[in-house]
């Protein structure tokens, strides 16, 4: 009696589970992208309008298009996040699949009509605080995951970026940085080397590179071209130009970035080696990764 009752409940949860809706697999892609956008009021309304327009343009435009199209399986996956100080990040479009022309117009439209933001402070740290677990169950699944940081000032709130930075690394989150250098530094918001500040305290990871915008012409063009690259995965097979060997040409190869831009440069974690620690990899650090808090707190006093 027992042995049938055991034979009769196992096949009730056996009928049970097959009436059950199946666990849905993640949907792989070639990449997983979170465009994390800085809106804080160091940057004009015309500047942040421009940095608008420049991902919207870029999602329609051909070349970004053809380098999603060109991966392995053809498809990508992106959210567009704004942050500012320590108290605002937000995601105006969650993670996106884009697999084609339709699907990356879909996703600029989306972009085009959410308002933009304009807020207090600059925290990268803490945008990269609220980025990095959105990799995590997402239904998505890929062998790369980025974050492209850009920005007009360095971390002057919040923790210290690079307590930030380095467990994302450590967990496998390459870091790009998009450095927008187009106004004379002033106050404790900007500085004059923030390409050098972007490379030392922010980007990190395999492969990881930035791009710096010199010219406020260039950002529509800069953004488009980092895309390319990103997504393409060239950056780790690019090798830096001269300084002053500024170029004009779009190079297929990646060997140059783009006119109006300075050189590339490649992470310095990423040159040592991916798995070298964050003390040794500030040790030779060429400017203080708290200098934006230092900027600030004197500014504070005076």
């Amino acid at each position: 009696m027992r042995s049938r009752a055991w034979r009769l409940l196992t096949a009730a949860f056996a009928l049970m589970a097959a009436s059950l809706p199946a666990l849905a697999a993640d949907t792989p892609v070639d990449l997983e992208l979170v465009l994390a956008v800085d809106v804080s009021r160091s940057m004009d309304m015309d500047e942040q309008a421009l940095q608008r327009n420049g991902y919207v343009a870029a999602f329609r435009h051909k070349d970004v298009i053809e380098a999603i199209s060109s991966g392995p399986r053809g498809r990508i996956a992106v959210s567009y996040v704004e942050w500012a100080g320590p108290a605002f990040q937000t995601t105006l479009v969650p993670w996106t699949l884009i697999d084609g022309e339709a699907s990356a117009n879909a996703f600029a439209d989306r972009l085009a009509k959410a308002p933009i933001s304009r807020e207090h402070g600059t925290s990268i740290s803490s945008g990269l605080i609220y980025v990095g677990p959105s990799f995590e169950g997402n239904g998505i699944e890929s062998q790369r995951r980025v974050i492209d940081v850009s920005g007009d000032g360095p971390n002057n709130m919040g923790v210290p970026v690079e307590l930030a930075r380095d467990p994302l690394i450590a967990s496998g989150v390459t870091i790009n940085g998009l450095p927008i250098m187009i106004k004379r530094p002033g106050g404790f918001a900007s500085i004059e080397n923030l390409d050098v500040y972007y490379e030392d305290c922010v980007i990190g990871g395999t492969g990881a590179f930035l791009v710096a915008v010199t010219d406020i012409q260039k950002l529509a063009s800069a953004i488009r071209r980092k895309l390319v690259l990103e997504i393409a995965a060239w950056p780790a097979h690019i090798e830096p130009f001269p300084v002053g060997s500024i170029q004009s040409d779009w190079d297929k190869k990646a060997r140059l970035v783009y006119s109006g831009a300075l050189p590339y440069r490649q992470s310095r974690a990423t040159l040592a080696g991916s798995a070298l620690g964050a003390s040794e990899v500030r040790s030779g650090a060429r400017i203080d990764c708290m200098i934006g808090e230092k900027l600030r707190e004197q500014w504070m006093r005076e």
